[in-house]
């Protein structure tokens, strides 16, 4: 996250003091002349306070430690969730803090596959562990619950603080309608199995192993589109995209307190505890269902995608409420856009190699669901203008589906739900 101070001048890592830096700013100051167990342990420790106060979130970093020793000692089920649920959160932070560092110093190409890969790594590696458990419903949720919660609670707060300023905000209109009709294209990929699930006819056994070889179709298909979408975004057409990149001085605050070392480091140590919180979290899931009679679909589509985003959300509501609409739109609908063309397509690659079912026949519930979230958000983003109205709208939409979701029980049955979808679009 880019600290509030001034934009400062480029210079080396290692020596050239700027007046800055002797007011405690900026990069922090390794002393080439003093003694060399001074220098280090100094330096390595200006560029840890720098990074713990790259968020307020941070002070949550306390609560990891306990998170790990909670599920290492096998505590109270609950517990276990809490302690690793708060843990993730400062977690998510150091790990978009650390991205957004390296990927400052890597350019504009290797920066955007940075961001690409480690932009929802934790979304990533919560639903690797699940998956690895065997947990296909937790990984669906969590991949609907993530787009959901960028499409319409991030995008409609972003709206909402752009807003509070100003009485209309205008963005790229352009930008904008691409990124939407990719989502239509990722809601079309939800669509097709249902549909063809509920058509099929043929013995259980049968009609999986159809639904299998589409998903597995599909999903490849989808990377080849998110591929072409990344060379569409950094080269054929970067100066459509170059508005969103006008961050002005917090611009040039990214990249200064990390070397691509340490942010490297950074990103490893990081992942590794996610990955490790993730382990318990996913772990203890089962226990609370049963004790707190919370579904698996309500804890994987709104609980843990809160987490996973919570850095990036409060990101793109500030730069809206400054009034960069470009950079809080490419923000929540670009991360949704990875998770749709990306991460969920990986996922059932990654499923199909691990011999689980993971598919991407969702609930009829939740596909009917997710396509109205993506209609509403086109007929909001196509005029390129917002208001704080628009964002209610949004924020409202976002609550009728959680309070939907948190009455919707794990064992539904979706026919019904995808026989009416199926007459809705015939009569349309």
């Amino acid at each position: 996250m880019p600290e509030a101070n001034g934009a400062l001048a480029t210079t080396p890592l290692l020596g050239g003091q700027r007046e800055s830096e002797q007011h405690g700013h900026g990069r922090p100051h390794f002393d080439e002349n003093a003694p060399k167990y001074i220098s280090y342990p100094k330096y390595l420790g200006e560029v840890t306070w720098k990074t713990l106060a790259s968020n307020y979130v941070n002070v949550l970093l306390i609560v990891v430690p306990f998170g790990i020793i909670a599920g290492a000692l096998k505590w109270n089920p609950t517990a276990v969730f809490v302690l690793n649920f708060v843990a993730i959160i400062p977690l998510a932070a150091l790990l978009s803090f650390a991205t957004e560092e390296l990927s400052a110093k890597l350019g504009q190409t290797l920066g955007g596959l940075m961001n690409a890969t480690f932009g929802n790594a934790v979304e990533l590696i919560v639903s690797i562990v699940a998956l690895r458990e065997g947990e296909i419903r937790i990984v669906q949720s969590s991949m609907l619950g993530s787009i959901l919660s960028n499409i319409l609670l991030v995008l409609g707060c972003c709206f909402l603080a752009g807003g509070i300023r100003q009485q209309e905000r205008s963005f790229n209109e352009t930008v904008a309608s691409t990124m939407s009709s990719l989502m239509a294209v990722a809601s079309a990929s939800l669509i097709i199995p249902a549909t063809l699930y509920a058509s099929l006819r043929k013995s259980a056994e049968e009609t999986d192993k159809n639904i299998l070889l589409l998903s597995h179709g599909t999903a490849i298909i989808l990377l080849i589109l998110y591929l072409l979408y990344l060379y569409f975004q950094l080269y054929s057409h970067h100066d459509l995209f170059d508005v969103e990149n006008q961050g002005g001085d917090d611009e040039e605050e990214n990249g200064k307190v990390l070397s691509p070392i340490a942010a490297g480091v950074a990103l490893v140590l990081v992942t590794l505890l996610v990955a490790v919180c993730a382990e318990y979290l996913v772990d203890s899931i089962d226990s609370i269902v049963e004790t707190a009679h919370i579904s698996k679909t309500f804890i994987g589509l709104v609980l843990l995608p809160i987490v996973g985003n919570a850095a990036e959300h409060v990101t793109a509501v500030i730069v809206a409420y400054k009034g960069k609409m470009d950079l809080a739109i490419g923000v929540a609908i670009g991360s949704s856009l990875q998770i749709a063309l990306f991460v969920t397509p990986f996922l059932v690659i990654l499923g199909w190699i691990m011999h689980q079912p993971m598919t991407l026949h969702f609930q009829s519930f939740e596909t009917v669901v997710f396509f109205l979230s993506v209609l509403v958000v086109n007929y909001l983003i196509q005029d390129g203008k917002s208001n704080y109205l628009e964002g209610a709208m949004c924020l409202g939409t976002y609550t009728i589906i959680a309070l939907a979701f948190y009455v919707y029980p794990d064992d539904a049955n979706g026919d019904l739900g995808i026989n009416f979808f199926q007459n809705w679009l015939s009569s349309a």
